[in-house]
């Protein structure tokens, strides 16, 4: 049996910690995932410090329903994995327990603690890059430590299931009640250590309905270019949680006021000062109808989202190439859609599961001014042809453009008159088939072969 690991904190270095009981708190055991409660009794019972901790008890005090249930303890992951077979290390960064239910993952962390004062130690544990961005950080500590090294002091509440009190070391819940988003220790020294965690200021503000503090907020402008250090694949996925949330037009406005969104999207940063550019427009137009579509349960693809918001940027460029090269617009459009791609990979990298279904949006502006009967037959066949007539609705509305919004209405009347008509599904194997539509291929004599 793992045994308990001892605390590393004196009593006299320990933070004033604040124990909210059970009757002076809303949480309760009937509103916390049951696998949850299983790690957290059997760690107990094991001897070990276990508490319920971040979003989920902060979600829970305001009356929402937590997206996941995150674990703290004192025990090591190495102990983790020896009380549960189900368990996988993972982490380079930080080593982490996931305890797998099936489809229920409960994420286990053991207690983080302060960096050691010894040059030597700090080298082989913990790493940070020259602007202070933490790069390895598997420094084990107490649950106060743990408090104090968290982001934002709402989300440094600790459950206890031995007791069902919260334990608070830092201010969290005085900050919830007064509405107030605020960062533990230092806001310059925590933002360097981890340029996301202005994302996510802005993110848990319109979320959850929090001002972010003054001392927290002013910084952001000036430290918003850190985001260049983050990897792109990082940033696409705090992308989604930004925009495919609810909060779209929030968010985007609250992230352009801080300098934000030209770190995401470099290709937009003179146009989105300007609240009349077209690319502005398209912004605030297409978060609306995200955030629209989320609030009736529909789906949105990212690869859209991502074709709006650049869209103008494509075009500029094309235009550029039609000057430079007089190549046909076609062509000028897909060496253009190429290049801004690789452009906003640097900052957000796209994957071809949403990049592909972009470039398809952006050309099919092109072949939907062919209106003759014959070819809109065949276009309304297109895999992509609904998104891209989505998109050129959009353009309509943006733009307020008399032409646009004549093509608009020709699509849509047509497809009114011809409802039997149904687009081509989209498969890996499309060109396979269409090359053998055609000639018959001539196969190759042995003796070819060898030639």
């Amino acid at each position: 049996m793992p045994k308990k690991t001892p605390a590393t904190t004196t009593a006299a270095a320990r933070p004033q910690v604040v124990k909210i009981p059970r009757d002076r708190h809303s949480v309760s055991r009937r509103d916390i995932s049951e696998n949850a409660l299983k790690v957290l009794y059997r760690l107990n019972k094991s001897g070990f410090e276990a508490y319920l901790v971040g979003g989920c008890v902060r979600d829970l005090l305001l009356g929402l329903t937590p997206k996941d249930f995150d674990v703290a303890t004192n025990a090591k992951p190495e102990e983790i994995r020896q009380l549960f077979k189900n368990c996988r290390l993972i982490g380079r960064r930080f080593r982490l327990a996931h305890i797998v239910f099936g489809r229920d993952v409960i994420e286990v962390a053991t207690f983080r603690g302060h960096h050691p004062d010894e040059a030597e130690e700090q080298q082989s544990r913990a790493q940070t890059s020259d602007d202070g961005q933490l790069l390895r950080d598997n420094i084990y500590g107490t649950i106060e430590e743990d408090a104090q090294r968290r982001d934002f002091t709402v989300n440094a509440l600790y459950y206890s299931v031995a007791d069902f009190a919260i334990y608070d070391f830092v201010g969290g819940m005085q900050d919830l009640e007064a509405g107030r988003l605020r960062l533990i220790g230092d806001p310059e020294s925590r933002y360097r250590e981890d340029p996301v965690r202005m994302l996510r200021a802005v993110r848990f503000a319109t979320k959850l309905g929090l001002r972010i503090d003054d001392s927290c907020r002013h910084l952001i402008p000036k430290l918003a270019p850190l985001l260049d250090n983050i990897p792109a694949a990082r940033l696409f996925e705090e992308f989604l949680k930004l925009f495919l949330h609810k909060k779209a037009v929030a968010n985007f406005e609250t992230l352009n006021d801080l300098g934000l969104m030209a770190p995401l999207l470099p290709v937009l940063k003179t146009p989105l000062k300007d609240p009349n550019s077209l690319e502005y427009r398209m912004a605030v137009q297409a978060f609306s109808d995200t955030d629209a579509r989320l609030q009736e349960d529909k789906s949105v693809n990212p690869g859209y989202l991502f074709a709006a918001l650049l869209w103008y940027p494509m075009v500029s460029r094309a235009e550029e190439i039609m000057q430079e090269a007089s190549l046909p617009e076609l062509d000028a459009y897909q060496i253009a859609a190429a290049d801004i791609v690789q452009v906003q990979a640097r900052s957000i990298s796209l994957p071809k599961r949403f990049s592909l279904p972009m470039r398809d949006i952006w050309l099919l502006q092109l072949r939907l001014q062919q209106t003759s009967p014959r070819r809109a037959m065949r276009l309304l066949t297109h895999p992509k042809f609904r998104a891209g007539y989505d998109f050129l609705l959009l353009r309509g509305r943006v733009e307020n453009d008399k032409q646009l919004k004549a093509l608009g209405e020709f699509w849509t009347k047509f497809q009114a008159e011809n409802p039997d008509v149904a687009p081509m599904p989209s498969s890996p194997n499309k060109a396979r088939r269409s090359s053998r539509s055609g000639r018959p291929r001539r196969r190759r004599s042995p003796k070819a072969k060898n030639d």
